[in-house]
């Protein structure tokens, strides 16, 4: 079984608008990529963890929170974590920017889904 992550160019940094989110696909996962106001690129899956589900993608970004479009669960894109008094976890990427592009690091088995 493999281990290690893999690395997927989803983007030029310039293809990315401040605290607008863009879809973008790495493998067979899909995921919504911000751009926060400072720069700082976070991805996380673009499926929201509340239990009816929904895109996150379309989600409004207030620094590093997520405001859910469907549910207005509060997720601090740093962690995933839902802000209380709601409860969820959604699933985050490490993001990377080198030399203008955008790369998303996913684990191996995820990759493959």
């Amino acid at each position: 079984m493999e281990l290690s992550n893999r690395e997927y160019a989803v983007g030029s940094a310039d293809d990315f608008m401040l605290q607008i989110g863009r879809v973008v696909k790495a493998g067979e996962v899909e995921l919504a990529i911000f751009r926060t106001s400072d720069g700082t690129f976070y991805a996380v899956e673009n499926h929201s963890p509340h239990p009816k589900g929904g895109p996150l993608a379309e989600g409004i970004v207030s620094g590093y929170y997520l405001y859910d479009p469907l549910h207005d669960w509060k997720i601090d894109l740093r962690t995933g974590e839902v802000q209380a008094p709601d409860r969820g976890q959604a699933v985050v990427h490490p993001v990377v920017v080198e030399d203008g592009v955008v790369k998303v690091s996913l684990p191996a088995a995820v990759a493959r889904l």
